[in-house]
């Protein structure tokens, strides 16, 4: 079974040398982020404050707020790739993430050594990535060019590699930060088939988003985050209702 538990967790990140860093640049990242402190080794930045709750099977997460509100860094906890730095997390189930779906592809890598690399920086066995591998091609419509180094491709070649890859995994729990646009109309409508395939498959499923209409679409729950800290945890409307002010 899925589930999530956070129990009052934070997540610091320390500033070196700050005393170099202008006045303005700290107020500014205090303003938009979360809170800033000085010891003696430097400024901290606590994007993460005492933030609690549950999360069960079945359950489908939006995640708003301004930018810096502490969504990604949220995302990231989730992830594995940060760890709290107090407090509690228990995560139950296996984790796939859309969050940086282009991290690990090497421009001067092929495509098919790339799918490689990246399948298993998602935690692919090569054996499981050699089953899929086929699938990944076709889907990304690379062609002859799976190849050739990914410094040759276009723009939405780069996307479209990334998104078959990212998007093979059937996770348990499904992390996103927005959902994904890849390009050309054609190529975009079965990639937002495919999305709404793992969003189905998933048993739990959190997502960081601007848009409302999305928000009210896809999620049971909200989570408005401020300043690192959770605000409200209630359902779209009540959500929405204060949080875009209609």
């Amino acid at each position: 079974m899925a589930y999530i538990k956070f129990q009052n967790v934070s997540v610091d990140f320390p500033i070196y040398n700050a005393k170099n860093r202008s006045f303005k640049n700290t107020v500014m990242q205090a303003a938009t982020g979360g809170k800033v402190s000085f010891g003696a080794e430097g400024a901290i930045i606590r994007s993460l404050e005492n933030v609690s709750f549950e999360i069960s099977e079945g359950e489908r997460i939006g995640l708003v707020g301004h930018n810096g509100a502490g969504k990604s860094t949220l995302l990231r906890a989730l992830s594995g790739v940060y760890e709290p730095t107090a407090g509690y997390a228990e995560i139950t189930g296996e984790i796939g993430s859309l969050v940086d779906i282009g991290l690990g592809i090497d421009g001067e890598a092929t495509g098919r050594e790339n799918i490689f690399i990246r399948g298993a920086l998602l935690g692919l066995k090569r054996s499981e990535i050699e089953k899929k591998f086929d699938e990944i091609v076709s889907f990304s419509e690379l062609g002859e060019f799976v190849d050739m180094p990914v410094r040759t491709y276009s723009s939405g070649m780069h996307l479209r590699l990334a998104f078959a890859v990212a998007t093979v995994i059937r996770p348990e729990i499904l992390l996103m930060d927005e959902w994904l646009s890849v390009g050309d109309a054609a190529f975009n409508e079965k990639a937002e088939q495919r999305l709404n395939d793992l969003v189905k498959s998933s048993r739990i499923l959190v997502i960081a988003s601007h848009s409302r209409d999305l928000i009210l679409k896809i999620c049971t729950r909200v989570f408005w985050f401020e300043h690192g800290k959770l605000k409200m945890d209630a359902s779209p409307e009540e959500v929405c209702k204060l949080y875009w002010g209609y």
